[in-house]
C-alpha cells in the first residue's frame, strides 16, 4: 500500500477514536467500570498509537515547514 493509502486509513482511525475520547469522556457515569476502561483508556492508547503513526508519516512535511530554515531567514 502506498504511503497516502496508509496515511488515509490512519487519519480515519484517528477521526474515529478521537470521536470516542470525548464521547465516553462525556457519558462515563453512565458506562460501568470496565466498559470505560475498554472504551475510553484502551481507546487513548489507540489514539495515540495513531497519532505517532501519523507523525512518522508526515514528518517530511513537519520537517520542511517548520523545522527547516528557509531561505529568507538565512540572508
Amino acid at each position: 500500500m502506498k504511503k497516502t493509502g496508509v496515511l488515509k486509513v490512519v487519519n480515519l482511525i484517528l477521526g474515529i477514536f478521537f470521536v470516542n475520547q470525548v464521547v465516553t469522556g462525556l457519558i462515563h457515569a453512565r458506562l460501568s467500570h470496565n466498559m470505560y476502561e475498554i472504551l475510553h483508556e484502551g481507546g487513548g492508547i489507540i489514539l495515540a498509537l495513531s497519532g505517532v503513526l501519523h507523525l512518522i508519516l508526515n514528518w517530511n512535511w513537519i520537517n520542511s515547514n517548520y523545522l527547516r530554515k528557509s531561505a529568507a531567514t538565512k540572508a
